[in-house]
């Protein structure tokens, strides 16, 4: 674990396995690291990027959580809560709304990462457009190529999470 921390602190790039689908993603603090994500998936540097988020402390301490929505409900599970950002300006590199897509998804690789206490991009692994993947087999070489580490943890069930704005979940 210690090791799993040290790169993710070193601004390594992940590809790694979440309960749906296979993420890319490094440490959200790390803007460098998160601009190369956004180039690795030819992604407009404008559309916001969602986070695994260290803990539900963590959420309260930087969102605002509506009264009506009880996290444990979502989190951890297959889901990316939009909420409303404590400060405007925060984690502004990976969304420059006054929102950010949270996720705690519930596997083993998310425990560890959690370990850190450091706030990771979690995004599909796949150009923009493109439909995500489920074994590692199925990624794209020019996306391998450019990433430091790589999680198999074989075939995922491949349906993105789902999303909950304003206490409601959205379909994809």
């Amino acid at each position: 674990m210690e090791n799993l921390t040290k790169q993710i602190k070193q601004g390594k790039i992940f590809i790694y396995p979440t309960d749906t689908i296979y993420g890319i993603g490094c440490d959200a603090t790390n803007t460098k690291a998160v601009e190369k994500i956004k180039q690795i998936k030819q992604r407009d540097k404008d559309k916001p990027l969602s986070i695994i988020a260290p803990s539900i402390d963590w959420i309260e301490q930087n969102c605002i959580i509506p009264k009506d929505l009880d996290l444990n409900k979502y989190l951890p599970g297959p889901y990316t809560l939009i909420l409303k950002k404590q400060k405007p300006n925060f984690l502004n590199h990976v969304s420059n709304t006054n929102s950010l897509g949270i996720r705690i998804p519930d596997n083993k690789f998310t425990k560890q990462l959690q370990k850190s206490k450091i706030p990771f991009i979690t995004t599909s692994v796949n150009l923009s457009k493109e439909k995500p993947i489920t074994k590692i087999q199925e990624l794209k070489k020019q996306i391998k190529g450019k990433v430091d580490i790589i999680i198999d943890e074989g075939e995922l069930n491949g349906k993105p999470s789902t999303l909950i704005i304003n206490g409601k979940e959205v379909e994809r």
